[in-house]
């Protein structure tokens, strides 16, 4: 423990801290919690609520688990509304870790084709997927019929939108994806499409208030299990340190040695070109730059160990502290230590790149993230299913879920439906069509196209596409995603904030790494909670992992963990940080917490190389850009074939797969 006169933390106990210690509450501190309130969603069905917004939905509207998957027409198919876990929920996972576990593709029994042909089918109706299919209707017409599959219950891949019902107000959150980071560093591809669809960045100058915020600062909570008592201060990145870190529990050694770091500005490189310390830096932990080179008591750094989780879903132990210096902090809440005196500055003559991520402010945010993103490509691709014209009306645009499947539509987007298994018709240098099976409640199904777009996750493509090559097979399978989970909770009140002075809080040894409330953005008829009296909606951002493992091998464990956590262990967790954290300024769990959402994505990030861990490839060798190479009438995309988890990204793979879907059709005929 770092508080008090007990030996520094080690790493088994922060990973006894971020599991068991959270879970040791008794049934009387239970019903302080609120766990007994109905708001608690206790009625579940594999993890989803079955109450939203006080309407009872019947067992057969939901299409999770074991149960037959509720037609997309039925009225009371809505799933932004729906609470509990969310993300990669129950059932939309299980036929795939069968494949991954060894089952047979057909091991339910004869598949049944639907004897539905198609020009295009698609694997996986995120923003790429759904990308793909407006870019191929560019070439091929609006005529072309399309079919996207997802194993979600609901489109947009990670990009998913959150809703919540407080009283008389509907609040809108991201489940996943949440911004248009850096705009202007977009490719032509991807402004060109952000054009094609009316959204003006533009516009988030005006929409996104940044003024809201600008009397509240950032705080850092120091929890008991970790740092001997709960004590929340503010005014951390604002308040010099010296002060701020004098009201924390930390030992005094511990407390004046990151006064030192953070203060000083020395060369602990000195002697050192800044080329050779770019070297260094990007094969040094950031833990052990600022133990091994800073000279810091090893004793401090349960405060830093968090800092690195939201960009890269994994702990200071394993992440570069040049990805550190590079990369900071999209939320300006917490600051690297160490660097001031290394002279890293970057040249007049470096990129643009650089500049703008140094510059550009992080407001690109539509209030449910790049759902509306997701959503106006499917007002495009499915004309009826999401009224309106404008990025603005979107916002607040009902999504209709029966027209999306409408047999009458050219492009369809079919949920609940887990493709299986994808082949050619014959030998992949000649066929003319690809067969794609899928499982829809549990039942196999088959159609055809003339052509197929993999983007689902990378790495389970060798499991639905057995007949790939196998280098080409292996290299898919290591790019490996991230876990992490984004948490909303909607509140009655934000007027615990504003007693605090503060709108976000780093809490590195919580369940919870971070607190904040919500994007200030108001668009169209849709206004964001200004007032601390009105309801607001609570971002809180969970990774698990755990330090002294490699990233892989961390990733692999935080999977394990997330799949096995069930929903009540988070919402104990949830009210029971809240209340620590907030209490002192009035909040109470059990009264102000209104709506409880755990987006849980299992395989969240897309895989990006790690210095520490990976092999220095050369290019062309790198294992996205073998695994993303087109067979046959097949080709590849997602951001996970650019090793980059960015919409950027998304949009560009989408475009490049059509551009080599494009090539192989004319060299077909060619042929």
């Amino acid at each position: 423990m770092v508080g008090g006169s007990g030996p520094p933390m080690s790493n088994d106990d922060l990973r006894r801290n971020n599991t068991q210690n959270h879970d040791s509450l008794n049934t009387n501190h239970d019903q302080d919690l609120g766990m007994h309130r109905s708001i608690s969603r206790r009625d579940f069905l594999n993890g989803v609520a079955l109450t939203i917004g006080g309407a009872v939905i019947p067992r057969s509207a939901l299409a999770f688990g074991d149960t037959p998957p509720a037609s997309q027409s039925s009225p009371n198919y809505y799933p932004p509304a729906l609470m509990g876990m969310r993300g990669d929920h129950d059932g939309s996972y299980t036929y795939a870790h069968g494949l991954r576990d060894g089952d047979s593709w057909d091991s339910p029994g004869k598949p049944e084709t639907t004897g539905e042909t198609y020009d295009l089918v698609i694997v996986g109706a995120g923003i790429s997927g759904l990308a793909a299919a407006y870019f191929y209707r560019q070439r091929a017409g609006k005529k072309a019929r399309i079919l996207l599959l997802d194993n979600h219950d609901d489109f947009g891949g990670h990009a998913k939108r959150n809703e919540f019902r407080v009283g008389d107000r509907t609040l809108l959150a991201h489940g996943g994806t949440m911004s248009i980071e850096h705009p202007a560093l977009y490719s032509k591809v991807a402004k060109g499409l952000l054009v094609d669809l009316g959204i003006d960045v533009q516009r988030f100058y005006k929409d996104f208030d940044r003024k809201l915020y600008s009397n509240l600062g950032s705080a850092m909570f120091y929890d008991k299990a970790t740092f001997g008592e709960d004590r929340i201060v503010p005014g951390m990145g604002k308040t010099p340190w010296p002060e701020f870190l004098k009201n924390s529990p930390l030992p005094p050694a511990v407390r004046d040695d990151l006064i030192r770091v953070y203060t000083e500005k020395k060369d602990y490189l000195h002697g050192l070109t800044r080329k050779q310390k770019l070297e260094r830096l990007h094969k040094t932990s950031y833990a052990d730059f600022l133990t091994k080179i800073c000279g810091l008591n090893p004793a401090a750094l349960p405060f830093f160990q968090s800092y690195t989780n939201d960009l890269f879903a994994i702990g200071i132990d394993a992440v570069s502290a040049l990805d550190c210096y590079q990369m900071g902090d999209d939320y300006g809440a917490m600051t690297y230590a160490g660097f001031d005196g290394l002279k890293l500055e970057e040249p007049s003559t470096d990129s643009a790149k650089i500049k703008h991520r140094q510059t550009e402010p992080y407001i690109f945010h539509f209030p449910d993230g790049n759902a509306s993103v997701a959503r106006l490509l499917v007002r495009t691709l499915v004309p009826g299913s999401i009224p309106g014209h404008t990025m603005d009306d979107v916002v607040t645009a009902r999504a209709d879920y029966s027209r999306l499947d409408d047999p009458a539509s050219p492009v369809r987007i079919r949920l609940n439906s887990t493709a299986v298994h994808v082949s050619h018709v014959g030998p992949a240098h000649t066929a003319k069509q690809v067969e794609i099976a899928y499982d829809r409640g549990g039942k196999l199904q088959t159609v055809r196209a003339s052509h197929c777009i993999l983007a689902c996750y990378n790495v389970m493509i060798p499991y639905i596409c057995p007949e790939l090559p196998e280098k080409q097979r292996q290299s898919l399978s290591y790019l490996v995603k991230s876990p992490l989970v984004y948490t909303h909770v909607a509140i009655s009140n934000w007027t615990s904030f504003h007693k605090l002075g503060v709108h976000q809080i780093v809490s590195p040894g919580s369940y919870h790494c971070f607190t904040a409330l919500d994007f200030p953005v108001s668009m169209g008829t849709y206004h964001f909670p200004s007032n601390p009296e009105e309801p607001m909606v609570l971002f809180m951002l969970r990774t698990p992992c755990q330090p002294g493992m490699t990233a892989r091998e961390q990733n692999r464990a935080g999977r394990q963990e997330l799949m096995e956590t069930p929903f009540t262990t988070f919402e104990r967790n949830i009210r029971s940080q809240l209340g620590a954290m907030l209490g002192s300024s009035g909040f109470d769990p059990a009264r102000d917490i209104a709506g409880i959402t755990v987006n849980r994505w299992a395989h969240g990030y897309s895989f990006m190389p790690n210095s520490l861990f990976d092999p220095d490839w050369k290019e062309g060798e790198e294992p996205w850009v073998i695994g993303r190479q087109p067979f046959g009438r097949i080709t590849i995309a997602n951001c996970d074939s650019a090793a980059i988890a960015e919409t950027e990204a998304a949009i560009d793979q989408a475009r490049r797969a059509v551009d080599e879907m494009v090539m192989i059709e004319v060299t077909n005929h060619a042929g």
